[in-house]
């Protein structure tokens, strides 16, 4: 999913990580693997975030932060993509509405 400014700095405030900007010249490559998200990179490695369902009836929206490429060793750090993975990480992109 692509994030507004809001959602993005709503993740930061709840995820230990750097967004990587829409204008870095590595968005089209990893668009072109993974499609258009918005990144993160964190100690584990590149990550997105995937909205998920609202669970109950207070609306708010969630979503998952899912780890599409972990670090290689401290050799020779880079990235290794590897499947989607969710992780146990969950956070809030907007709060429920008022009617």
């Amino acid at each position: 999913m692509k994030m507004n400014a809001a959602q993005i700095k709503q993740t930061l405030d709840q995820l230990d990580a750097e967004a990587i900007p829409a204008t870095h010249a590595v968005i089209p490559q990893l668009e072109g693997l993974f499609g258009e998200h918005t990144y993160f990179l964190d100690k584990s490695g590149l990550n997105i975030v995937e909205p998920l369902e609202p669970e109950d009836e207070s609306g708010c929206q969630m979503g998952v932060v899912v780890n599409l490429a972990s670090w290689t060793d401290a050799g020779s750090p880079g990235l290794a993509p590897h499947e989607p993975e969710s992780t146990d990480l969950v956070v809030t992109l907007a709060a429920s509405r008022s009617n």
